[in-house]
């Protein structure tokens, strides 16, 4: 019943105020907290928000995920569930990294190589206080109902967190020691594998971090000689086997949309099945670059992967550079010639040219033995292109192909030439009108017409980073893997026990719509090696020292006892320090020291002072009061940002300390997440949660599509239909947005949001509000007490 304080509702509705007053009082009241409005022993039901990267800001994508789970959340919460939904933030090492720079070089900071890894560690905490409440102040006026007084942080504990010992999820022990139980268990290593290169940010990226752009591009047709001069009778047949070419060459072509790497190739692969080429199988050709003198040979050999009927049918194997290349050298065990330095730079290092391509020249021979240390260290580019930027080399290559006569020649008519640029015709210098030409797909060209050399002008699939936009280049690296074959195995199993489950069972993990269980499946049941190491700064860091092995050889330090000033020159000469390093896997530095002074002093029989210090400073030495010492240096990568994420069902409910929130709330009970994650999150989250704690991390996934603009195009900054949640908060209101959201997410389906939808749904809100009025001035509320409904419990 209205009184003479009751204020009347206003005329118009003023969502803004609204929104803030009522989410405060909300907040204030504890409305939010982790089992607000539970019955007495009622049914736990948790969500774990997607963790948004620290240094972001809200996005469509943000709001209609959020306004997902704040229903579902709310609607459980409302019905008295014990109901948390779980907040916190991401650490993003690439983005936030990335950020920081860009704002130090605004302010005139300097670099981080300046300043040094210690000094801008602490200048990124910085710049994530600074970040953090942008992010979520933005989730709270969407009207976000999380428990805020639990906010993770994925680096949350880490050495420099401001934050740290406050009460807050120790996010980071968590991380390093189920970096450090995986490694014992052979769940993690360190291999040489392919992955993308990013040579702006020097680091390795996941393929989520890659975007395939279609992009103008080249493709370079050149001639491979056959070792001295042979000949083979090269013939082409037609549907019905008629023969339609045959000729005498002394060469195999191939076809390059990266002719810089040729100085890397290991071989040149064709197909079993491809009778064209069968007399020259196993035999030796010519990389045609580099000194005439110095010319490489590599074999010629079969592999399923060559399309017989694409180009040449032949393709050159590079596999330090490519990952289709990269498979064909693993199986045919061909050396792998990494060819560039961490920024895409022709590597400058190593010995000279000449050395380099003899050896290489006995390895294609099988007169010399291999293995992956040995490649490694080679530098196979010649002098001519070492510290080129990678595209200045391909220009060089190029010309220098060209002008030597072995580009593939076609007339100045061939459709495939399109509209090549100048700049792939030949050199002044270089091959002339008359020249022989490749009549593999020409036959004969009459004498009068101008030969060209073969550049397919054709539109290419470039991979850019998303970050730096610039070309992702593979590159053969060391780097730390997870060994996802000895994982995957429960995490598929959970999925198809939730996928035939039946209604009301939580068995298992069901994931929907069904299209996206098979997108899960797809990956996992051809899943690589997960590359988890980054060559950044920000980020955990991997808990892995380095010293060098140490073999001592017997009885020769017995006289050493107690050692003198006289003996340490002479006894640091006696150690034989091994070529490998010895690696010590802890939490801490602290946690491993009396393992490597074990390890230490079991082989030098004296009392060992260890120590942590710079690479070039590790083994034994002895300080300045004369004490032996054995220095060890901590790798310098950090962990990938999904490897951290992967936990974040357990590490945000406390885990490893066995807590109150991890006993009641995980399992949680339902992930709502994006299609373009279910690789890199999802199914991480999966594998890691059976691999350390061996249970589901959740009984369902509920994948929602995207949010393109009202004509179903992608929203993007470049095309100029980007629209802004905030923005459309500020002038529509937050329940506007949210429901239109919530209208429009049908399961499967991309929204096709437009303001004018918006628009319509605020103005039903605002209908909703005059009705309200109506009643309100007729009477409808003035009801007596007998007539009131009972005040909540």
């Amino acid at each position: 019943m209205l009184t003479d304080a009751a204020m009347p509702m206003e005329k118009t509705f003023n969502a803004t105020e609204a929104e803030d007053r009522l989410y405060k009082a909300w907040e204030d009241a504890g409305a939010f907290r982790a089992g607000a409005n539970a019955k007495p022993g009622a049914a736990p039901f948790s969500i774990m928000i997607p963790p948004p990267n620290v240094t972001g800001s809200l996005h469509m994508g943000h709001a209609f995920n959020n306004t997902l789970q704040d229903i579902l959340v709310r609607w459980h919460r409302m019905r008295g569930f014990d109901t948390l939904w779980q907040p916190g933030t991401d650490h993003a090492g690439i983005a936030t990294q990335m950020v920081t720079e860009r704002e130090m070089a605004a302010n005139g900071e300097g670099t981080r190589r300046e300043m040094g890894r210690e000094k801008f560690v602490e200048r990124v905490w910085q710049q994530k206080v600074k970040s953090r409440g942008t992010i979520i102040g933005q989730l709270k006026r969407l009207g976000a109902s999380c428990d805020w007084s639990r906010e993770a942080f994925t680096m949350g504990g880490a050495p420099g967190d401001p934050d740290r010992g406050s009460g807050a999820p120790n996010f980071h022990d968590a991380v390093m020691k189920v970096f450090v139980r995986m490694y014992e268990d052979g769940l993690i290593y360190r291999g040489k594998r392919l992955v993308n290169w990013d040579p702006h940010f020097e680091t390795a990226i996941s393929d989520l971090e890659v975007e395939n752009i279609e992009t103008p591009g080249h493709m370079w047709h050149f001639k491979y000689p056959l070792a001295g001069g042979e000949t083979y009778e090269y013939v082409e047949r037609d549907e019905d086997g008629t023969v339609t070419l045959r000729e005498t060459r002394d060469y195999i072509s191939i076809a390059t949309t990266r002719p810089e790497t040729m100085l890397g190739d290991g071989a040149v692969a064709v197909h079993p099945s491809d009778e064209r080429y069968a007399p020259i199988i196993g035999k030796l050709c010519e990389i045609p670059v580099g000194p005439k003198e110095h010319r490489r040979l590599i074999p010629i050999i079969t592999d399923e992967y060559p399309d017989k009927d694409f180009g040449s049918g032949a393709v050159k194997i590079t596999g330090a550079h490519d990952f289709n290349d990269y498979q064909v050298a693993k199986r045919g065990n061909i050396p792998m010639y990494a060819l560039m330095d961490t920024k895409g730079a022709m590597r400058a290092d190593g010995r000279p040219y000449a050395a380099e391509a003899e050896i290489a020249g006995r390895i294609a021979r099988g007169e010399e033995e291999f293995d992956e240390a040995k490649i490694a260290a080679m530098n196979l580019v010649p002098e001519a292109y070492r510290g080129l930027d990678r595209f200045e080399a391909r220009a060089r290559v190029v010309a220098d192909i060209t002008a030597e006569g072995l580009a593939v020649m076609v007339p100045e008519s061939d459709p495939r030439l399109g509209r090549a640029s100048a700049a792939s015709k030949p050199p002044k210098g270089g091959a002339q009108d008359g020249a022989p030409t490749d009549s593999f797909e020409q036959g004969a060209t009459p004498p009068e017409l101008a030969l060209v050399p073969l550049v397919e002008s054709k539109p290419i699939m470039q991979p850019f980073g998303d970050r730096s936009k610039v070309v992702i280049e593979p590159m053969l690296t060391d780097q730390w893997f997870v060994d996802t074959d000895k994982i995957v195995g429960p995490a598929l199993e959970a999925v198809r026990k939730g996928q035939d489950r039946p209604e009301g069972s939580t068995e298992g993990t069901k994931i929907l719509p069904e299209r996206d269980a098979k997108v899960y499946f797809h990956w996992l049941e051809n899943i690589e090696p997960w590359c988890i190491s980054r060559q950044l700064w920000w980020g955990h860091r991997i808990p892995v020292w380095y010293g060098p092995t140490l073999k001592i050889p017997d009885g020769s330090l017995e006289r050493f006892d107690p050692i003198t000033k006289a003996d340490k020159s002479f006894m640091l000469n006696l150690l034989v320090v091994g070529d490998e390093q010895k690696r010590f896997c802890g939490s801490s530095f602290e946690s491993l020291r009396n393992e490597i002074r074990s390890y230490v002093e079991g082989r030098l029989n004296q009392d060992v002072l260890v120590c942590e210090v710079e690479p070039q400073d590790a083994g034994p030495f002895f300080n300045d009061n004369d004490q032996l010492c054995y220095g060890v240096y901590r790798d310098p990568d950090v962990l990938d940002t999904w490897f951290s994420s992967g936990l974040w069902p357990i590490g945000t409910l406390g885990w490893p300390e066995d807590t109150e929130a991890y006993a009641k709330y995980f399992p949680t009970s339902v992930l709502v997440t994006g299609f373009d994650i279910i690789f890199f999150w999802v199914a991480r989250m999966m594998m890691m949660q059976y691999a350390v704690v061996g249970e589901k991390p959740f009984h369902t996934v509920y994948v929602h599509a995207l949010v393109r603009d009202e004509k179903g195009k992608k929203m993007s900054k470049s095309l100029g239909n980007v629209l802004d949640p905030l923005e459309l908060i500020d002038e529509y209101g937050a329940d506007a947005v949210r429901f239109t959201l919530a209208v429009m997410a049908a399961m499967g389906r991309d929204l096709k949001l437009s303001t004018a939808r918006i628009a319509g749904y605020r103005n039903f809100g605002t209908k909703l509000w005059n009705a309200a009025r109506f009643a309100e001035m007729n009477g409808v509320f003035e009801l007596p007490p007998s007539r009131l409904p009972p005040a909540p419990r």
